[in-house]
């Protein structure tokens, strides 16, 4: 398939084929991001249908917000990642450095200090 090897060189650059161990493991990662990912959309729809006796409008739009930028940044990174890992290892260079994991640590750590927040404030947690 002329075609297909066409692309793959387009797409990752050429080089040498890695060992499939390190392309599987590379994959997983970027499934385990697309999971988070997901887990991040999941809970921006979720904060946003609460209603409002659950959290406030003015807490709910913003925090649903984040979350759903945040899956979306995470999606993107993730696939950006996987593309420059396997790049590297067909070249046999050494593996960027981890961009997405401070990201989506500080938004995570964000939203639940917003959400502590907010259930503090609102008087949910009495």
């Amino acid at each position: 398939m002329p075609e297909r090897e066409d692309i793959r060189r387009r797409v990752l650059g050429g080089g040498e084929e890695p060992d499939p161990r390190f392309s599987l493991a590379n994959e997983r990662t970027f499934l385990a991001w697309t999971r988070t990912s997901l887990a991040l959309l999941a809970g921006g729809i979720a904060v946003g249908a609460l209603p409002s006796e659950f959290l406030p409008g003015t807490s709910r739009l913003p925090l649903s917000v984040a979350l759903l930028a945040l899956g979306l940044v995470t999606a993107v990174s993730a696939a950006a990642r996987w593309l420059k890992v396997e790049r590297a290892l067909r070249h046999r260079r050494p593996l960027p450095l981890p961009g997405l994991l401070p990201a989506v640590s500080a938004g995570v750590a964000l939203g639940a200090l917003a959400a502590a927040v907010i259930f503090l404030v609102s008087g949910l947690g009495s």
